[in-house]
């Protein structure tokens, strides 16, 4: 009878590390088994965690169970895109969650339930410049994730009277515009690694 017990208890483990182990899988996928939602492939990631998108971006959109929409799309110059039923969708400045937001609520007209996935296939808008007393100022395309040391790197040396605690980076932001310190010898100082942030698609790193 305990050897009979034993197998039962043994038996009921299993049964309940199997049912946990399907319902962890089942919630790593989107909603009815769809792919996860908004993402970014290759593409360079801000300081906020999410790549905001801009013209040029090659962004594939993926419809689950909807070949005929599904497709990989260039961001225009004014920052739309075109999709069947769709026509013109603004999508410049948000993130790839967020342009799965707005596909989902317009396609939702026409497809019940619309299950969308966006990823940034091509990052072709992310360009920032370097300006002031380096010697090689101007505008850079970055590729993949980017800091301000690696811009730095990029447009440096240093002219000799450049301010290298005082550069600041400044960061479209709406209407306004943001200023970020940059303290270049803290940063490259043993313990200031994280001060060195990445950077966002327009921004601009002023060298004093």
């Amino acid at each position: 009878m305990a050897l009979g017990r034993r197998v039962v208890t043994a038996v009921l483990v299993v049964s309940l590390f199997a049912a946990g182990l399907a319902a962890a899988q089942e919630r790593s996928k989107g909603p009815s088994g769809a792919p996860g939602s908004g993402a970014l492939g290759a593409g360079p990631v801000g300081v906020d965690g999410e790549y905001k998108i801009g013209p040029e971006d090659v962004l594939d959109i993926a419809v689950w169970n909807n070949p005929a929409v599904s497709r990989a799309v260039q961001v225009r110059p004014d920052g739309r895109i075109s999709l069947p039923l769709l026509n013109d969708v603004p999508v410049a400045g948000l993130t790839p969650m967020q342009v799965r937001d707005v596909l989902t609520k317009k396609l939702n007209e026409y497809v019940p339930s619309p299950e969308i996935s966006v990823i940034v296939q091509e990052a072709r808008s992310f360009n920032v410049s370097v300006v002031g007393e380096i010697k090689n100022p101007g505008r850079y395309e970055l590729k993949g994730r980017a800091t301000v040391l690696d811009a730095l790197a990029k447009a440096g040396p240093f002219n000799d009277f450049a301010s290298r605690a005082r550069i600041f980076v400044l960061r479209p932001n709406g209407a306004a515009t943001k200023r970020i310190p940059f303290n270049y010898g803290k940063v490259i100082a043993s313990d200031g690694e994280h001060e060195n942030f990445v950077l966002q698609p327009g921004d601009i790193v002023v060298v004093p």
